[in-house]
């Protein structure tokens, strides 16, 4: 088994579909599909490592971390992140950004979006 994986961007296996749970769902009916490509437990990260492909169609749902550490990388859409007490902050296509242990937001997601996650905890 090789150490080195690839990310493909649009994965050819069946993605896991869902909703956003009813006590975090703000507004609209957003579907998420998740292509997880690796999962591994390493003693260094003190958890469990997840990679993979994020799609959400539009909509307002709450985010929240608790103790996981996510890095994203914006592939394709459009969307507004708005941690709990700041100003809310646009993301695109191209756009990275690191949600710590602890955040609480809100996620908008104004035009289908589709993400590199990397998810530590």
């Amino acid at each position: 088994m090789s150490l080195l994986i690839t990310v493909n961007t649009r994965p050819d296996t069946t993605p896991v579909a869902s909703k956003a749970a009813a006590d975090r769902l703000i507004s609209g009916d957003p579907s998420f599909l998740t292509w997880a490509l690796d999962a591994s437990r390493e003693e260094a990260t003190e958890g469990k490592v997840r990679t993979g492909i994020w799609q959400a169609t539009a909509g307002e749902s709450i985010s929240i971390k608790g103790t996981t550490f996510e890095f994203c990388h914006i592939l394709e859409g459009h969307i507004e992140i708005e941690e709990d007490g700041e100003a809310p902050v646009t993301y695109r296509a191209g756009d990275s950004f690191i949600m710590k242990p602890g955040f609480k937001g809100i996620w908008r997601t104004i035009e289908t979006v589709r993400k590199i996650y990397v998810i530590v905890g």
